[in-house]
């Protein structure tokens, strides 16, 4: 029955939850459309996803082959995030980009395959809760002269 339930969901609402998933308090799947969550993801407390996420494996691995998603993190619209990697706390990843590697506390990644605001060895840090003030676009004036 449970199985049958899933599918259905799943064909509904183009949303792929797997029920070994932990999900922590909080959590905001904006329309969630195209979302896909491995087995063995973690998505921490105050958490905002948009649509067309992936939290998946690479395939390549088996057991614990899921990202971990720290607390107050904002996954932008089309990301992916592959791999039993760990996004930090209050860390933000762009629309569109492929995550990859590990991203610290309070950082931005951007990219495909993402690479981190200000580089790897002095990523550039923020102070607010992009889960929680869903702030895209603070990161853009650091590599970019666009002024929105």
């Amino acid at each position: 029955m449970a199985l049958a339930l899933h599918s259905r969901v799943a064909e509904v609402f183009a949303v792929d939850i797997h029920p070994a998933a932990r999900i922590g308090k909080s959590v905001l799947f904006d329309h969630a459309t195209g979302l896909v969550v491995g087995e063995t993801a973690v998505i921490g407390n105050n958490v905002s996803i948009l649509h067309h996420v992936t939290l998946g494996g690479t395939g390549k691995v088996g057991g614990d082959r899921h990202p971990k998603i720290g607390d107050g993190v904002l996954i932008g619209a089309g990301a992916t995030v592959l791999g039993n990697v760990k996004i930090g706390e209050g860390a933000k990843i762009g629309a569109g980009s492929l995550v990859l590697i590990d991203v610290p506390p309070r950082t931005t990644a951007v990219g495909n395959p993402a690479r981190l605001i200000g580089g790897r060895e002095r990523p550039a840090r923020h102070e607010d809760v992009p889960g929680e003030s869903m702030d895209h676009t603070s990161f853009i004036s650091e590599w970019c002269d666009y002024i929105i």
